[in-house]
């Protein structure tokens, strides 16, 4: 299984450094975001797993950070393209990019998946 995709929000730079670095020893794909904007819009790509917050950010607004992660249901639901599109780049980052297994996992002929990957543009991730 290949490792979890983290992004990591800290406002110091030591402690930014020490997750960094504690997280890609034990094995983890670890991201630092420069700042809560960058991380604003980095939650909203897939491809992230988890994210991990210093709670010790002198601006960050708990309250708001959860309404920002927890879906609403005042939301517009996503097209069913990009509710696939997501899927997919999941089942391929799950796989280590192994598209026979991804169309296996999805339960669609391989070449149904490559044509799937050129739609969406996945081919460069």
């Amino acid at each position: 299984m290949p490792p979890l995709h983290l992004l990591i929000l800290a406002h110091a730079p030591e402690r930014r450094d020490a997750l960094l670095h504690a997280l890609r020893g034990a094995g983890y794909h670890a991201v630092p975001a420069p700042d809560g904007p960058a991380a604003a819009e980095a939650i909203g790509v897939p491809g992230f797993d988890a994210l991990v917050v210093d709670l010790g950010w002198p601006e960050l607004e708990l309250r708001r950070l959860r309404e920002a992660l927890a879906p609403s249901g005042d939301a517009e639901p996503d097209s069913l393209d990009a509710a696939e599109r997501r899927h997919i780049a999941l089942t391929l980052r799950h796989t280590g990019g192994n598209r026979r297994r991804a169309a296996q996992l999805l339960g669609i002929s391989r070449s149904t998946l490559l044509h799937k990957v050129r739609k969406y543009g996945l081919d460069e991730s």
